[in-house]
């Protein structure tokens, strides 16, 4: 039997990531040294202090029992603390909050608990891959909402809202669920409470979910930290917000993150939960409130690595010829493709970088159709490798100035000549 008889396998596309991925394996094995930009996985360790928690609660044989599907006491508590003081947001640990195996799980199972098959969900597109397919796998359909970095400038809100208020005239059923990711991944564009009030009005005002996805709260530069939406007290009444741990405290592996907010939202995603997980291991979630109730120093050191890193990025490939915006926020660059290569579109200029300056980055393809015109650089190797990085793609440039590749591998060559014939 094929998985390709399988309803809810048939309505995810092929793995876009999958075949850059195997390429990077490939070349690996055969000697290459690739420097992966590729995958947003935090490089540096988790802060010592934290470790050392959980090393002393895995200690304690009463830890090693089941868990709570909503998260323990202690946990939920640390992170209404963190809410309060970080966005002056009171949060009741009991009902408004509950700690998700990484935020990626609660969205997913979030979208099972109140997804019934035609819904319609509003997505940004280029997004996160789990924000619209969360919701294709519990029956969903999503209208796709355009959004982007151009010019280094993020959508403004006057456009958005049109979009928005187009979206929901033309959509039967009415929409039930708006996805919103700021800072963005992959775009890394921010917005201000400005942006989020008019949306919470509208999605109020026609009976719409929002679900904020802020895995990114605390890595932003030039001390401009993002909002929550949950700042908008009318927001409670229709959004849930999902943070985690991963890139804040270098915890990715760890998987632990939270959803907060709406109450009816809380307890449709504490009910699916409980049929379907005990909640992460307690040591691991001892140590998170350990993360979240002590020194925060390590929180401004990440903040300060990935600002130099992405200084390093954007410098060296200015460089080279590339100009890319600088995030204001999170672990990536949105990288428009150079207009010579334009015409591959992103997988195959992700090929190309890939087999020519031996630097992996994620096609914006695998983003959506709308991220096609970028790749997406992540922050993940130290300052030394970037710049050998920035160096490779400046001789990748220089190496191709006619905009044809001058591939090593013979396939590859011919179709892009191939492609260059089209085009003229």
């Amino acid at each position: 039997m094929s998985n390709n008889e399988f309803h809810r396998i048939k309505r995810l596309p092929p793995y876009v990531f999958a075949e850059v991925n195997a390429m990077k394996a490939r070349a690996r094995a055969n000697g290459a040294d690739i420097i992966d930009l590729g995958m947003g996985n935090p490089d540096q360790a988790t802060p010592q202090h934290i470790v050392d928690k959980l090393v002393e609660a895995v200690r304690d044989p009463k830890t090693h029992r089941y868990s709570n599907s909503r998260g323990i006491p202690g946990l939920r508590k640390a992170h209404a603390a963190y809410y309060k003081r970080r966005f002056n947001v009171d949060v009741d640990p009991e009902t408004e909050c509950i700690v998700t195996i990484g935020s990626k799980e609660g969205l997913a199972n979030l979208a099972q608990a109140i997804t019934s098959p035609g819904d319609i969900i509003l997505v940004p597109n280029p997004s996160y891959p789990i924000h619209p397919f969360g919701f294709i796998l519990a029956g969903a359909s999503v209208r796709h909402l355009p959004v982007g970095m151009e010019n280094g400038a993020s959508t403004d809100i006057d456009s958005f809202m049109i979009m928005l208020e187009r979206a929901v005239r033309h959509s039967v059923p009415k929409p039930l669920a708006l996805v919103l990711n700021y800072p963005s991944n992959p775009t890394a564009e921010v917005v201000g409470l400005d942006f989020y009030r008019p949306i919470v009005e509208f999605c109020r005002k026609h009976g719409i979910y929002i679900l904020s996805d802020l895995a990114y709260a605390e890595i932003f530069f030039d001390n401009d930290p993002p909002p929550s939406i949950l700042e908008i007290p009318e927001a409670r009444e229709i959004a849930v917000e999902f943070t985690s741990m991963s890139k804040t405290y270098s915890m990715a592996g760890w998987r632990i993150g939270f959803a907060t907010g709406n109450k009816t939202l809380i307890t449709a995603l504490a009910r699916i939960k409980s049929y379907l997980d005990y909640g992460a291991f307690t040591p691991i979630q001892v140590a998170a409130a350990a993360a979240l109730n002590g020194p925060q120093d390590c929180v401004q050191q990440v903040r300060d690595m990935y600002k130099q890193r992405r200084d390093v990025m954007i410098e060296g490939l200015a460089a080279a010829g590339w100009e890319v915006p600088s995030p204001k926020a999170s672990m990536f660059a949105w990288a428009p493709i150079p207009p010579q290569f334009a015409h591959l579109g992103s997988l195959e200029f992700s090929k190309l970088l890939l087999q020519q300056a031996e630097v992996a980055v994620a096609p914006g393809i695998g983003f959506g159709e709308y991220g096609d015109g970028h790749v997406r650089l992540a922050m993940v190797e130290n300052v030394h490798r970037i710049r050998q990085a920035t160096r490779n793609i400046k001789e990748f440039f220089r190496s191709n100035a006619g905009g044809v590749a001058a591939s090593k591998d013979p396939v590859a060559r011919a179709a892009l000549l191939e492609s260059e014939k089209a085009k003229a």
